[in-house]
This record gives structure tokens, sequence and C-alpha cells, in this order.
């Protein structure tokens, strides 16, 4: 009998390589180090070291700056959205609502919710509809209807497990073969880049304009559309980020024009992911299917063929419920046998969470002025709504004062992304440690901080420039001079 080992059925070389291919660096290395960090400085506390000097950590925390992760960074949860939530998940509670509302701070318009969903859903432990609830699709139907001022059908509207499943739905039907392209914002969240890759499909980028504050600039897509066509590229959608991610820069209407024009005259599915529509600080959020109904309405005939779909979700604005997986998509203007494949495919994953499914409906039927919770929600809705922007601006004045540091005011959602301009010295290591620069960077910053935030590479970024993202989420802002004196050191380290 032979004594060599046998080999294992799975080696590296012989899974899936469009897998392999994919990258997705907000969880990359840079976040697994930090969580070894993180474990260190709890083993530490647990089982304090002797003599202490042995602790050799210059941070005594970490800062998990790299994901839009809200209750992770201690924002709390609201309270109607968690009463209700407990309800459902335990419905015995509500044989004793004397108790709840007497005693444990809960309010009628909480127990009133509480038993409707149950009316309409039965049980959470239960598989929903495969698009989800009706009722729950209903409700955000009319959500849509009121933030347009255009009717919604809940027939076109898909529950899903956060807005990234919604996504990877409609690239799997989009993306037909290995020709099948997609416009794709650069830089952007790399869940497009990544899903791209393991459909072995093809990310068509086109560079958002920094000088503008990270504008869309026509021309750009355009080019970068006729040049995708000459590769032999069947480009099948253009993806917009609104407010944007990692930027910030929220859309301004003649921009969305422009993009839903220039769907329509090339028969592009407009993909517009929406899921930060609340965090706007400058302007105001515009979503794509108002202006496409504005479009439709005073050019008839014209935007009648376009496809939309806008996705929205539970884990950010100030809801933040990332564990939860909630979110939706709606779909306008596609063909009725596309919609079917859709529904095909998403049942072959059965539902989506039911608890997610219903927190999509408190986040969009929230308690109302006149309610009983909503003294409380506002307030803590505001509170949270409030904190980010002072973070953000902590985190805008300290970048303004930083050697080679450029950065644009805060527009919207949970992310600076500033350019940096690192020394030739510096650019030499991280050539010499198989690094970019900008990752380079990220890692010494974490070292001696603690902060964990995603190189720019990750989102990708015009050649011959540098990033990094970072959230404004953590609590505080103590961690900012953290980043303003490292930056300080590491340029002189190496200039």
């Amino acid at each position: 009998m032979s004594s060599t080992p046998r080999l294992k059925a799975l080696n590296i070389d012989n899974i899936n390589p469009h897998v392999k291919a994919a990258k997705y660096a907000v969880r990359g290395e840079l976040a697994i180090k930090s969580e070894e960090y993180r474990a260190q400085l709890r083993k530490l506390k647990d089982e304090p070291p002797t003599p202490p000097a042995e602790n050799k950590l210059p941070f005594d925390t970490v800062i998990s700056a790299n994901i839009g992760n809200p209750q992770q960074l201690d924002q709390k949860p609201i309270t109607f959205f968690r009463q209700v939530l407990s309800l459902l998940e335990y419905p015995n509670l509500l044989d004793h609502s004397d108790v709840l509302l007497q005693h444990l701070d809960y309010k009628q318009d909480a127990v009133d919710r509480a038993r409707w969903l149950i009316k309409e859903i039965g049980s959470v432990g239960a598989y929903s509809q495969s698009t989800g609830v009706p009722a729950i699709r209903k409700s955000v139907a009319r959500y849509i209807e009121k933030r347009d001022g255009f009717p919604a059908d809940f027939n076109n509207i898909y529950l899903s497990a956060g807005a990234s499943s919604g996504v990877n739905t409609l690239m799997h039907i989009m993306c037909a073969n290995d020709k099948s392209g997609i416009l794709v914002p650069i830089p952007q969240y790399p869940l497009y880049t990544a899903t791209l890759s393991v459909l072995n499909a093809r990310c068509c980028p086109y560079y958002l304009d920094e000088s503008t504050g990270w504008g869309t600039d026509l021309e750009t897509v355009r080019k970068s559309y006729e040049d995708a066509k000459k590769d032999g590229t069947d480009v099948r959608a253009i993806v917009i980020i609104n407010p944007g991610n990692p930027t910030g820069a929220s859309l301004p209407r003649s921009d969305i024009e422009n993009i839903i024009k220039f769907a329509a005259e090339n028969q592009l599915v407009v993909m517009a992911d929406e899921v930060y529509q609340t965090n706007v600080f400058i302007g105001e959020f515009i979503s794509f299917k108002k202006v496409l109904r504005e479009l439709q309405r005073d050019n008839p005939g014209t935007y009648d063929h376009v496809e939309l779909a806008s996705l929205h979700s539970i884990s950010k604005g100030m809801v933040g419920e990332c564990g939860h997986r909630g979110g939706y998509f709606e779909l306008v203007g596609f063909d009725k046998e596309v919609q079917e494949q859709i529904y095909k495919f998403i049942s072959i994953m059965l539902c989506p969470p039911v608890t997610g499914q219903c927190c999509v409906e408190l986040m969009i039927n929230p308690p109302q002025e006149g309610d009983p919770s909503y003294e409380l929600y506002y307030k803590e809705y505001k509170g949270i709504e409030d904190g980010l922007k002072v973070r953000a601006t902590a985190l805008y004045e300290a970048f303004k004062e930083m050697e080679g540091v450029d950065i644009g005011e805060p527009q919207g959602s949970m992310y600076l992304f500033p350019t940096i301009t690192i020394p030739e010295k510096a650019q030499q290591v991280a050539k010499e440690k198989g690094k970019n620069a900008d990752e380079f960077y990220c890692l010494e910053l974490l070292d001696a901080t603690g902060i964990c935030v995603v190189p720019g590479s990750g989102f990708g970024q015009k050649p011959g420039t540098l990033h990094f993202r970072t959230t404004f989420l953590a609590p505080g802002t103590e961690w900012v001079g953290r980043i303003t004196k490292f930056h300080k050191e590491f340029m002189d380290q190496y200039r």
C-alpha cells in the first residue's frame, strides 16, 4: 500500500478560477490584520501580561473604518425597530401588552405594528414568497410613490437579502457570456467588479471626475462605452452609485438626466445603487426613478423603453441594520419574460430573511408625527444623522491640514475618499514589499494607530493617483488625531 497521502478532491489549482480572480478589498488583508489586532487586545485585557510592558501595540483600540458597518462601531439601533422585531421573534409577548406598555417602555404603535406584521406574515421562522411578503412590498411601493410623486407597482418590487443580493441577481440575469459587459464607475464599491469576475463577464470602467466633486462626465462614459464596443464587448448596463461609494458624491439632476438619455440612446439597463439616499449633507437626493418618470412625462414615447433597476437597503442611512440583511430592488420597463426569469432565479434561493423583510417595512414606514413612538424615533434618528455629519466634518477639517492630502467637502454616504501624495522614498519601500503605495500607507497606518481604512486601489482610481477610503462611523473624534499624528510622522520618515 502506498504511503503517499491521498490528494484532496479540491485544491487551489482546481477550484473555480473566476472566484480566485475576484477581489474584495473592504474585507481583504487590512481587515484581516485589524481583526488579529482586535483579538490580541482582547486577550491582553482578559489575560494581562507580566510585566505589562509586554504589550507592544502602540494603541489600545482598533477602529474599523474600512466598512460601512454602523452597529459594529457602536451606532445604537432604533428603539422602535428593535421593539417590533422582538415581538415578531417571540409573539407570546403580545399576550402581555399591559406589561410591555406599562413597565418595558414599549409604545402602542410598536405593539400594533407587530400585530399587523404577524397577521400578514404568520411566523418570521417560515419561508415567505420568493419575492417577499406582499404586504411589505406594497408598503415599499407606497414609500416610493410618496418619495417620487409617481405610481409604483408592488409586483415590480423584489425584497432581497440586502442590496448586494439584488446586485448579484441582476448581474446573473444580464451577463449572458464572457463578452457581456457592464459600465462601472471608478472608483466603485468592489461588489460590482468582484461579481463580474465571478461571472467571467467584463467590467467596462468609466472614471468619475474628482475635480468636479466626483461628478459623472457624460463624455467619459461615452468613450468608455465606445472603447468597450470596439473591443467586442456586448455592453448591457450602466451602474451608478448615488450617493457615491467610496466617493460620497451626490449626483445633481443634470447628471442623472444625462445618464438616462445615454442609456436610452444605447439600449442599456440603468442600475441605480441608491442605498445611501438618506445620507446626504449637501443638496438633496434625487432618485433615478423620479427623473425617468419626469422625462417620460415630458417627452412622450422617447424614454418609454428605458429599463431601470434601483436598489435600497436597511444597512445604511440612519438604520444601519446590516446583520438583518434586508433590502429591495424595483424594476421599471423590464420585459415580462425577463422578470419571469428573475423570479425563477430568486426562487432558487427560496426567499430573503423574513426579519430583514420586516426591517425594510420599518425603514420605509417609520413612526410619523403624532404617533406614540415618534418623539423617541426622531430623537434617535436625528442624533445619528447629526453625529455622522460632525465626524465627517472633523475628518474633513483634519485632512485639509495634512501635507499632501486633497479632499472635497463631504457630500453624502458614509465615506471620505481623500487623495494622498506619498514621498518617492515611501513608494520605493512599498515596491520592495510588493505592495501598492496606497496599500503600504494604509498598512503602516493600521500598525501605528489601529485604524483600518481601505486603499484606493481596492476601489479603482486613475493611474498615477493614490487615495484611501475611510468611514466616519466610529464614535467620537479622538481617533482623527491618531491619523494626523501618524501622517506627519510618515511624511517625515520618508521625505
